[in-house]
Parts: structure tokens; sequence; C-alpha cells
């Protein structure tokens, strides 16, 4: 699945982080599944807070997973926190799936959902921020638009993809193979009917293996289109033109389903918010580049809506 774009108990335990005397981070365990980074600004009261969430797969708090470290994700919380915006970025309930004993064909995409409905009522609860905002990268996006919906203040969408997660992995797979696609598509419908298949092809086990099979039933069920449809709040949609993970014709999708939208295409962007100059090799070796600055126009589009918000 990672391949293929593929009681609320509050602790809080603050270490002496800081950076040029503005930015303050604070570890923030919300329950027993969600622990996460609070990095805000010193100087500023009640600023507006982003919650953070992450792409698909073990993909930890700063945007990293498996062989793979660009710290995205925490060098938006820091850009964000010069800013004067407060943010909360948070591991992924994999995370804990050995600690507590979770089996893979246990996880739900549920799961995730009600996740950042936790972190949402525990920072609601505090009152010490202006307004609450839900930022989802690609997986995310799905997983924040369904938790803001009557709870965060505004929504933004980071290259997320406009249609179910069979319809990508199915139009993904005919770009490579016709055969497996058409593969794909019988072992996603007889999964939507049946709650599982074993008609799939050896090449295609990474996604249909048995265990993730009940984690994808669960998440196929969502179309981001429904889902971003049904929010009534200020939605900013941003998506890169070099991502090759998640197309720009993705984003346009959101945007027709909720005119209300704003939409922003950042030139030559990558999925993990890069400008990329040069090629697909270039492209790819900044996924483990985490020195690498950021798309100089990214920062400003998400200062620029967040600060907007009413």
């Amino acid at each position: 699945m990672k391949n293929y774009l593929i009681i609320l108990t509050v602790l809080t335990f603050s270490f002496g982080f800081s950076q040029n005397d503005s930015i303050m981070e604070s570890e923030v365990s919300v329950n027993k599944f969600i622990d996460g980074t609070l990095t805000t600004p010193a100087s500023t009261e009640h600023p507006d807070l982003v919650i953070l969430i992450q792409g698909s797969g073990p993909t930890d708090r700063n945007g990293n997973g498996f062989m793979m470290k660009n710290d995205g994700s925490k060098i938006i919380a820091r850009e964000l926190a010069k800013n004067g915006i407060a943010s909360y970025r948070f591991d992924k309930r994999i995370f804990k799936m050995n600690k507590y004993k979770i089996r893979e064909e246990e996880l739900s995409f549920e799961d995730f959902i009600e996740d950042v409905s936790a972190i949402l009522d525990h920072f609601k609860a505090q009152d010490s921020f202006e307004n609450i905002i839900i930022a989802g990268h690609s997986e995310g996006s799905l997983i924040g638009m369904i938790a803001a919906a009557n709870k965060a203040d505004a929504f933004i969408s980071l290259a997320g993809p406009g249609r179910s997660i069979d319809k990508i992995v199915i139009d993904q797979l005919a770009k490579q193979s016709p055969e497996l696609s058409e593969n794909a598509k019988d072992a996603f419908q007889e999964i939507q009917e049946r709650g599982k298949t074993s008609n799939y092809s050896p090449l295609l086990q990474s996604i249909f293996r048995p265990s993730v099979q009940p984690f994808l039933k669960s998440w196929m069920k969502y179309d981001p289109r429904e889902e971003i449809a049904k929010l009534d709040m200020p939605i900013l949609i941003i998506n890169g033109s070099f991502d090759i993970q998640v197309d720009t014709t993705e984003a346009n999708l959101l945007t027709e389903a909720n005119p209300k939208a704003e939409l922003v295409i950042l030139d030559k962007m990558n999925h993990i918010f890069r400008k990329i100059e040069g090629d697909d090799l270039e492209n790819t070796k900044a996924y483990n580049e985490p020195n690498r600055p950021l798309h100089p126009e990214l920062i400003p589009n998400l200062v620029d809506f967040i600060k907007s918000v009413k």
C-alpha cells in the first residue's frame, strides 16, 4: 500500500528546545496512540494552530518514512512558527502497533480519522488557540477532511488525491501494465463486495496481501470529492506541478467538488514540498535531502491563507 501513493488522557512534557529564541517545541501525548510535537511561536498569544497529518505508510511526525528522510513536516512546522503560527505534528498510530499488539488486519482507515478527531478535541478544549486548521498531506488529506467536518475552522489539502484509492492504484498500474491494472480492478471489486480477495497477481502482493485487505476496504469506500463537498469552511488546495505521486488533476477534482476552495499549483514543486529544477532523478533524490529548502512559495501561501481565516 505504501508503495502506491500509496478517556482522553493528556500528558505533556516540555524540553528546552529553542530556535533563535522565537520558537518553542514540546512533546504532547494526546492518548496512548498519539505522540507528537507542538511547535509554537514564543511571542504570540493565542496563535492559530495547524494540525499536520502525514501521508500513507509508516510516516513519522516529521514526514519521514522507511529509508526516506526529508523532514518536510518538521521544516513546515518551524517555518510556520517563525510567522506566528503554531502547529502539532504527530506519529501515526502505525508506530504503536507493536507496543499494543495491534495486527495489521485490525487496522482501519477510521482509526486514523478517530486519532485526528481526538487531537482536535484536545486542542479545542485548551482554548489556547485562535483557529484550529487541519492540513493533511497525501493520504492525510482525506483523513483530515473527514475529521475536520464540524470541528475545524479551516482545511488545507497538500497533494491530496481527488479520487478513491482503488481508482488511483488502478490508473497508476495502467501506466505500467494494462494487464496488472485489470487484475487490480477485479481484486478491488471483490474486496468491496466480499471483504477479501485471493484473485490477484503475485506481482501485486504488496498491495493486496491478505493482512492489508481490511484496511483497503475501509479506505476505498471514501471518495475525497464527496467528503470535501461537505465542508463549509475556508479551504486551500495545494499541489505541485512536479508531483510524480499525485498529479495536479487530483487537485482540480477537489476544487470542482467544492468551488469555494482556493486552488494553488506551485510550479516545479514535488510531493515532499521541494522545488525541482532538473529531472526525475533529482526529484527522487530530494526525498532523502532534508537540507534541501522548501519550495519558496509554499510557506507564503500557507501563511496568507491561515491568517485570512476568520
